[in-house]
């Protein structure tokens, strides 16, 4: 049985006819786009395009990581998704396209700077805590690593998305998706430290603080160029020669959840990722953990 045969051969139409694909191309859209639909009437059991969510597209994904496919075919069933319902909207058989938020696995990419966690405690201790700027930089470098921030949701962090009586912090990610993330205690140590002895001093001296965590010297909220400062520059005392930036707290809080044995997609939920395919780098990073720990301890290595 063939499903959603009528609006599938429309879309390869248009793609020969409005954009000019080769015949080689069309054949490989048509069959992952056969493939796709077949998941998603037979397997899931729809048989209206404006029923498919995120959450069954991620599932068809789920299969295709399955399959083991290269990160270049896995990216080609991303976009032949994302193509057709962006079509499917234009043609109004769906109000919405709910693979737009999918994000494609870059190719080739290098695997993202991570430090050790010896490297993450001297970078974590470095700022004087007896300083009022001390106090803010030790917070924002305790919570990004424990949370797993973005450095745009860093600095975008409201007080009132600390809920600190559950130990959470809600997160408005990317796509305004909310999520709750738990805090480490020492994280907590740092922002009550922070909140109660530094950021009441540093309201004081603005009047646009826009009701933001972090707030610069002046009271006003963090800039971007000012949290890549604090981070880099708490590397640096911390004699730190890797080529540091904001993300790499975030890649570190990722690495070493899963070195310590977490689930996938745990570390996917806290991340923000939509995709798993996005989280999925990590287990290449935990991969060459554990090959490098076998190479030095085991003995026939």
């Amino acid at each position: 049985m063939s499903f959603f045969e009528k609006e599938r051969n429309q879309y390869l139409y248009f793609l020969k006819l409005e954009k000019g694909l080769a015949g080689n191309s069309i054949s490989a859209y048509e069959t992952d786009l056969l493939r796709y639909l077949t998941f998603i009437g037979r397997d899931i059991g729809i048989n209206d395009l404006s029923g498919i969510t995120l959450g069954h597209i991620e599932k068809y994904l789920e299969e295709l990581l399955a399959m083991n496919l290269s990160v270049s075919t896995i990216s080609r069933n991303i976009s032949t998704i994302r193509g057709f319902h962006q079509f499917a909207v234009m043609e109004r058989w769906s109000p919405a396209n709910p693979a737009e938020l999918i994000e494609l696995p870059r190719k080739g990419r290098n695997l993202p700077d991570v430090l050790d966690q010896d490297e993450i405690a001297r970078t974590l201790e470095s700022p004087d805590r007896s300083d009022t700027l001390g106090k803010r930089n030790a917070a924002i470098l305790e919570l990004m690593y424990a949370t797993g921030l973005r450095a745009s949701e860093t600095i975008e962090l409201q007080t009132d998305q600390l809920v600190t009586e559950l130990k959470l912090l809600r997160i408005i990610g990317k796509g305004n998706k909310e999520r709750l993330v738990p805090i480490g205690g020492m994280a907590l140590e740092a922002l009550d430290d922070y909140r109660k002895n530094s950021r009441p001093f540093l309201l004081k001296r603005g009047v646009d603080s826009q009701n933001r965590l972090f707030l610069s010297y002046r009271g006003k909220p963090l800039s971007r160029m000012s949290l890549w400062h604090i981070v880099t520059n708490a590397a640096k005392e911390a004699g730190i020669t890797k080529t540091i930036h904001p993300h790499t707290l975030r890649h570190s809080f990722a690495t070493h959840l899963l070195e310590g044995g977490a689930d996938l997609r745990a570390v996917q939920e806290m991340l923000g990722h939509v995709s798993i395919l996005t989280t999925e780098i990590y287990t290449h990073i935990d991969r060459s953990f554990l090959e490098e720990v076998h190479k030095t301890y085991h003995p026939r290595a």
